[in-house]
């Protein structure tokens, strides 16, 4: 287990707590945009390439807000198991008996979130109607290899909506037993025509880990990138103001 040090700023890079981290795709993202990141997970992440707590990540915030701890960082990122009430798992795979038996934790994730009295973003799926859309994302606005819509409540702050871009075509695989080629990949699963560990790795513009279940569950750094930026540039105008 890595603990976060003790710092508010590294330089001046703001320092951002990223939550259910999985292999930093999020992460990858921010630090791209500026801040020094730290990350935890329930989960042994030999590939996440920052600093990170092993350990459940409300528990973690929990103690990081009882302790003042919190009070280090700048802003935080949490991207909550989506699996509860998902139509990506209630409808997709309701025959194989998985959706709506999970556990929601956007809720309680939310609720430690607004007690922080920091800037927030909570990224989830389509599907999940829990969360507001203030931003929804996908790769065509990227240029990449991949649609993966992702959609982000902003807590704290706000940030113009981009419009979304049209997609240049189909997904390449296997749909009801008929091929479909097209620019992007699937980003998810492992059969079905799915892309090899390589293409996925350049499709997201993820490197640092070539485990797929890490990969089909990451979103682009990317997105990060561009939340990041925005707002760090929302502040810089707020103490300009």
């Amino acid at each position: 287990m890595t603990q976060p040090t003790d710092i508010r700023r590294d330089g001046e890079r703001p320092l951002l707590l990223d939550l259910f981290s999985c292999a930093s795709g999020a992460a990858m993202g921010y630090a791209r945009a500026g801040f020094t990141v730290h990350g935890c997970d329930i989960a042994r992440r030999p590939n996440y390439p920052f600093p990170y707590h092993r350990g459940d990540a409300l528990a973690y915030l929990a103690h990081l807000i009882a302790t003042g701890e919190i009070r280090r960082y700048a802003f935080v990122h949490a991207s909550p198991p989506c699996q509860d009430k998902c139509s990506l798992t209630v409808g997709t795979n309701r025959s194989q008996g998985w959706g709506g038996t999970h556990e929601d934790l956007v809720a309680p994730t939310r609720a430690l979130l607004d007690r922080t009295g920091l800037p927030y973003v909570i990224e989830q799926p389509n599907g999940r109607a829990e969360i507001r859309k203030d931003l929804t994302l996908c790769g065509e606005m990227f240029g990449l290899g991949v649609i993966r819509h992702r959609n982000f409540e902003l807590g704290g702050w706000t940030t113009a909506r981009p419009a979304h871009v049209p997609h240049r075509g189909r997904v390449r695989g296997y749909r009801h037993g008929r091929f479909y080629d097209g620019p992007y990949v699937a980003g998810y699963g492992s059969g079905g025509g799915k892309p090899s560990i390589a293409e996925l790795q350049a499709a997201m513009g993820i490197t640092w880990t070539a485990v797929r279940e890490e990969l089909t569950e990451a979103i682009p750094p990317a997105y990060t990138e561009h939340i990041g930026a925005a707002f760090l540039a929302s502040r810089s105008l707020e103490a300009a103001a």
